[in-house]
């Protein structure tokens, strides 16, 4: 206890402790579904026939948007997933989401996997990552 107390072994200590707390985050959000890469992202859509659905609004969606992806927007993804439309049928596939930032599309994600889609993942940072890693985007006319 005397160590803490003497001069500035506190500020030592408190250093210590963020920095185990900030090597630990990580794992803490990958745990809960934080998402994925985009470099992930193309390898389950090339080697595991992943389907790429972007949940932006329409108008967002044809700004731009991964190559690729299908639209199917977060507002309308309860109605997709109980009529079975936009979805894959073979819930084992991977579900690669996305979206502007990644926000909707780790919503989407979480609701898809609740509903059953086993591998349904958000890329995190969406389409703002995808350009950064300078992976194709598209517009619509």
């Amino acid at each position: 206890m005397s160590f803490l107390l003497e001069g500035y072994n506190w500020v030592l200590v408190l250093m210590a402790i963020t920095s185990g707390a900030l090597l630990f985050a990580p794992m803490l959000q990958g745990a809960s579904g934080g998402g994925i890469s985009t470099a992930e992202a193309v390898r389950l859509i090339n080697r595991e026939k992943g389907v790429l659905i972007d949940v932006c609004e329409p108008d967002e969606y044809a700004a731009g948007h991964a190559g690729g992806a299908r639209n199917l927007p977060l507002s309308q993804l309860q109605a997709a997933i109980d009529g079975g439309k936009g979805l894959p049928s073979n819930k084992t596939l991977p579900v690669i989401l996305m979206c502007a930032r990644g926000q909707r599309s780790a919503r989407a994600a979480a609701q898809l996997r609740k509903a059953g889609w086993e591998k349904a993942v958000s890329v995190t940072g969406g389409n703002i990552a995808w350009r950064e890693a300078t992976l194709p985007i598209e517009k619509s006319a």
